[in-house]
């Protein structure tokens, strides 16, 4: 039986309107060098306490046990689609978010730049988080330098921060290739290969390596952004979209390109303007007035949680919290608070952990907590989870799925 179809044979149209609110790699783990506290457990969070004292709440796994996700197959579980089935390169999302208009046969890759030492090795994968003007202006060096590679077009975009798009645009060209992010300092920049047999994968390698041989020494001066690494050396897939599959017209709201990205993919409409995570709640507001489905996503808690700071961590939510008041004075008829992760401060990385979540709504139930963290998140109603099932979760508790048989 096909579950899909099953759902969408039970989709019921209604006025309600749904928010799903996501702190990136929220979730978090209690050691002894963290006071066994969580940031969830340290933050001051008035918002999300009103709503755990009427919510239901419980654990998510992002893709399968044990399975580190990456922010793709992240959202893409709590977009409702299964991670393993739908596998997205990074650089496609982050292309798309950018505004770039992918076409059939373009293989993108999402980039960082990077500090290299005297031999080659990276030294720091991320330069630094070098500031975005920075960014811009290497990328304009790059992109005003190296135009094409044979009969290969390149398209260099800058994102935010040390992140940038390079898009390969040419013909007999296919993803995806492996990452050259070795994934840890202390090593070379990969090479980048074709990952399954394909003359159309091992052309796009060798205009990768290309591309290398002549942007390297055009960065050797820059510092301390002297390499850049790429990652989800991709082509875009097909992939059915949200309002198709669930009956619910979409808006996304981010900062980050990647994420808009993804949102896009799905078909979700990108919401242009908030710069700040005030700035993105407030036009949450105004979404849910001409959309029935919002999708908020907020940054900080994962690039804390990377850095292992414990206290920006705490920080991060805290923002998160108070701007959360305007969406709730808004009073949309579910609500669902929850990471596409977890990054432990501890880890300073993404994890396998299960991520905790929490729904509102009407007809969700109280589970008896009056906080919202990793251990309350242990003793609800929701148990744990696959990610890909929370919009259904979402779906039923606004009234949106019909019973099933007689």
């Amino acid at each position: 039986m096909d579950l899909d179809q099953v759902y969408k044979s039970l989709l019921v149209p209604n006025d309600s309107k749904l928010a799903l609110v996501v702190l990136d790699g929220l979730g978090d783990i209690a050691t002894e060098k963290t006071a066994f506290r969580t940031p969830l457990d340290a933050a001051r969070t008035p918002n999300l306490d009103t709503l755990a004292k009427r919510s239901a709440v419980g654990r998510m796994i992002p893709v399968a046990p044990g399975i580190t996700p990456g922010s793709g197959p992240g959202h893409l579980g709590l977009f409702g689609y299964d991670p393993l089935e739908f596998q997205v390169g990074r650089g496609v999302i982050e292309a798309l978010g950018l505004g770039i208009d992918l076409k059939h046969g373009d293989v993108a890759a999402r980039a960082n730049f990077c500090s290299l030492d005297a031999k080659g090795i990276v030294t720091d994968r991320r330069a630094g988080r070098i500031d975005t003007k920075v960014c811009e202006a290497q990328c304009a060096l790059l992109a005003g330098k190296i135009k094409k590679i044979g009969d290969v077009e390149i398209i260099i975009q800058a994102g935010k921060g040390h992140r940038f798009v390079v898009v390969f645009r040419g013909p007999g060209l296919e993803g995806p290739l492996s990452d050259t992010d070795p994934h840890r300092e202390g090593s070379p920049i990969a090479v980048a290969k074709p990952q399954a047999k394909s003359p159309k994968a091992a052309k796009a390698a060798k205009v990768v390596a290309a591309f290398y041989k002549e942007a390297l020494p055009l960065l050797k001066g820059c510092k301390p952004a002297n390499g850049f690494l790429l990652r989800g050396i991709a082509h875009q897939p097909k992939i059915p979209l949200f309002e198709e599959r669930y009956g619910l017209k979409a808006a996304a709201i981010a900062i980050y390109p990647m994420y808009k990205g993804l949102a896009q993919l799905v078909g979700m409409k990108k919401v242009e303007g908030p710069t700040t995570v005030k700035q993105e709640f407030e036009g949450a507001v105004d979404a849910l007035k001409a959309y029935d489905f919002v999708f908020v996503h907020v940054k900080g808690t994962d690039m804390a949680g990377e850095d292992g700071n414990f206290e920006a961590k705490v920080k991060a939510i805290e923002e998160a919290d108070a701007a959360l008041g305007a969406l709730l004075k808004a009073r949309p008829s579910v609500i669902a608070i929850t990471g596409d992760h977890s990054t432990p401060v501890p880890v300073k990385g993404h994890s396998w952990h299960p991520q905790p979540v929490m729904i509102c709504g009407e007809w969700a139930g109280w589970d008896g907590q009056d906080r919202f963290t990793e251990r309350t998140a242990n003793l609800g109603s929701l148990g744990v989870f696959e990610s890909k099932y929370l919009i259904r979760h979402m779906q039923a508790n606004a009234k949106r799925l019909d019973k099933f048989g007689a």
